[in-house]
């Protein structure tokens, strides 16, 4: 984790909530996890934050994300061939001395990570399924069930999630990968943070671009 000098910046600690719960978990700078929230073998990247009561496991987030509350990012699992559903085929544990957790399974469910590209909007309540993709720039709707990748820059919404629209389009889209503003170092985001405010998209690439 770097660390800064410059007056400018707050100190770049991940803010982790008390009552979070987190297992083999990895968080870049100025990240923020919320109350209650879940997180089992997920990495953050810098500047990315959920809100409370999200659940995740199995996943990396990227740089500058917003995830809402009561999230799920891979969802559970569960083995429908089996006898049964219940998780007393896979973490007999809970229930039995001298039964151990059902390795097997748990490798299929760490076989299906998720993967979130940068500055990507999970919005209330929505779930995103194992091995699901979602690409730098997407919005995801509210209570959206997300069963398939995600293409960059792309709003989706509804069970199951479908395209609604573009963010951008996709001359401009693939101007903003090109220019890979969340990998900016501090000091250059913090002088763009007023013409990401003031001016449109085209304005603001064709400036930037040239810095």
């Amino acid at each position: 984790m770097q660390q800064h000098e410059n007056w400018r910046f707050k100190g770049g600690e991940p803010r982790i909530h008390p009552s979070a719960e987190m297992k083999g978990c990895r968080l870049g700078q100025f990240t923020a996890i919320g109350a209650r929230a879940t997180l089992r073998e997920v990495s953050f990247g810098d500047f990315s934050y959920c809100e409370p009561d999200v659940e995740a496991i199995y996943a990396s987030v990227g740089k500058f994300c917003s995830i809402a509350r009561n999230v799920r990012i891979n969802a559970l699992e569960h083995p429908v061939e089996r006898l049964t559903t219940h998780k007393v085929s896979y973490r007999p544990n809970e229930y039995f001395l001298y039964h151990g957790v059902d390795g097997a399974f748990r490798d299929r469910r760490k076989a299906k990570p998720v993967t979130i590209g940068h500055d990507v909007w999970i919005g209330h309540g929505a779930v995103i399924m194992p091995r699901v993709s979602v690409g730098t720039g997407a919005v995801i709707g509210a209570n959206a069930v997300v069963t398939r990748d995600v293409a960059p820059f792309t709003i989706v919404t509804g069970v199951p999630a479908r395209p609604l629209r573009p963010r951008f389009p996709d001359e401009v889209a693939a101007r903003i990968l090109a220019l890979q503003w969340w990998d900016w170092p501090l000091e250059k985001l913090s002088d763009a943070i007023p013409d990401m405010q003031q001016m449109s998209i085209v304005s603001f690439l064709e400036k930037w671009e040239a810095a």
